[in-house]
């Protein structure tokens, strides 16, 4: 368990197991689950919200299967919570979800099956925001939630440092992931306004208090339990002295081989207090210090998991706190084959790139991009605002598209072979005399000197 000297204490009722030397194997998930449901009580139509496939370490299969094998034929339907992202096939509902029949999926439709179930008044945004934004926020989700006579909403996924909303998930899971056009763009775009910068990693910032005040105002007839994982890498790089750290106690049984990761924690509840047990472990096991600005960067992105630059710029959100002023980002992207995971995203991004704050604010009052403004802070988010050089060697995008985009092209295979990637180590490798940081998957962490 974790110590209380450095966590917040766990409410009544809820389950809280974690800490930087916890290893949690799938036993261990199913049968902590399990005895958190049993004391719950009959439920006669339950829902779970997992994560996407683009959030594939959360271990939330292992969790939707617990709870199909507990609930049997009261588990009605599972929704992934796709947000802006695109469809899963059923090839990647069977590779992320398996022994989940297909019939009990459900897509989330982010421009048409939304109901709205309130309005965050203009006033307190412009109040978390510090004046830099002023609008209405409709608390919008996928209509099956109220719609569905459900008993239990089951939200299930993974805690970790992002760019948005500072730590993921919690209600993120809900608002975002089965919201709609205009909840999505506008706390996104609050993000940006906010800065990318002073958000990451961050317990509380505009966008989390946003949610907040959408679950507790208008929530309240939603039967929501969420069920929170930590996963972290098995051997963490945290090295003042700029050496790559040895191994974690407690790294074997929760060890995902394929992944190079390892389940930290376990929070089961209702309230924020489960968030903020999550959130401390997280920023003690996702949060990964170089020792000094980072040079030349080099991020791995799995082809079977980032296939957009809408997804695949976490290579540049969680490293850009660590590089030095005229480094350069080297990111290798096999399967990156698009910008945006929506077309009319996709369309945006190709016709202005990633352009930086300041023209993207100028598009934005001058009209082009107003109506468009999750695009508009996903543009912001992939500058580097000419602190230091991108290099984006896609799979499947070729050179002029990726130099319109602002970045500099290099075919992958050849940045693989040269810094000889098979054989690196998370964390500072030295290849032919020349230094460099590599991280071989960015959607664990945050990265910072």
């Amino acid at each position: 368990m974790m110590p209380s000297a450095n966590y917040p204490s766990p409410p009544a009722g809820c389950l809280c197991r974690g800490s930087p030397d916890t290893s949690l194997d799938e036993s261990d998930l199913n049968s902590q689950l399990v005895a958190y449901l049993e004391r719950l009580g009959p439920r006669q139509r339950v829902l779970v919200v997992p994560p996407d496939g683009s959030r594939a370490h959360a271990r939330a299969g292992i969790l939707l299967k617990a709870a199909y094998d507990f609930y049997g034929p009261a588990l009605k339907a599972v929704l992934p919570a796709l947000g802006t992202h695109r469809p899963m096939d059923a090839v990647e509902l069977e590779r992320h979800f398996p022994g989940i029949p297909q019939h009990l999926f459900r897509e989330h439709r982010w421009k048409e099956d939304l109901v709205t179930l309130g309005r965050v008044p203009s006033a307190y945004v412009r109040e978390i925001s510090g004046g830099h934004c002023d609008f209405e926020w409709p608390v919008q989700v996928n209509r099956l939630l109220t719609e569905g006579d459900f008993d239990l909403i089951l939200s299930l996924g993974q805690v970790v440092p992002h760019e948005v909303v500072g730590m993921a998930n919690y209600s993120k899971n809900i608002f975002v992931g089965t919201g709609g056009r205009d909840s999505i763009a506008l706390s996104h775009w609050l993000g940006a306004a906010w800065g990318i910068e002073r958000t990451l990693g961050r317990l509380d910032t505009p966008v989390r208090a946003l949610l907040d005040y959408a679950q507790n105002h208008f929530a309240g007839g939603l039967p929501l339990v969420y069920a929170l994982t930590v996963v972290g890498p098995v051997n963490p790089v945290d090295s003042p002295d700029n050496t790559v750290s040895g191994g974690v106690a407690g790294a074997g049984a929760g060890h995902d081989a394929r992944h190079g990761d390892v389940v930290r924690g376990l929070f089961i509840g209702s309230g924020r207090t489960v968030f903020e047990q999550a959130a401390a472990l997280s920023a003690a096991v996702n949060i990964s210090h170089t020792g000094r600005p980072v040079q030349t960067m080099v991020v791995w992105l799995d082809a079977a998991e980032f296939r957009s630059t809408w997804l695949g710029n976490k290579a540049i959100y969680r490293s850009r706190l660590a590089m030095a002023d005229g480094g350069r980002l080297i990111i290798l992207a096999p399967g990156v084959d698009c910008f945006g995971e929506d077309a009319g995203i996709d369309r945006i991004i190709r016709q202005y790139g990633y352009c930086g704050s300041a023209k993207v604010l100028s598009l934005v009052a001058g009209g082009d991009l107003s109506r468009h403004l999750a695009a508009a802070a996903h543009l912001m988010h992939g500058s580097s605002e000419g602190r230091f050089d991108i290099c984006l060697a896609a799979g499947g995008l070729d050179r002029a598209a990726v130099e319109a985009a602002g970045f500099q092209w290099a075919e992958w295979q050849t940045l693989a072979a040269h810094y000889q990637i098979e054989g690196c180590s998370a964390g500072w490798n030295k290849r032919q005399g020349e230094e460099f940081f590599f991280i071989k998957n960015p959607a664990l962490g945050l990265w910072m000197v």
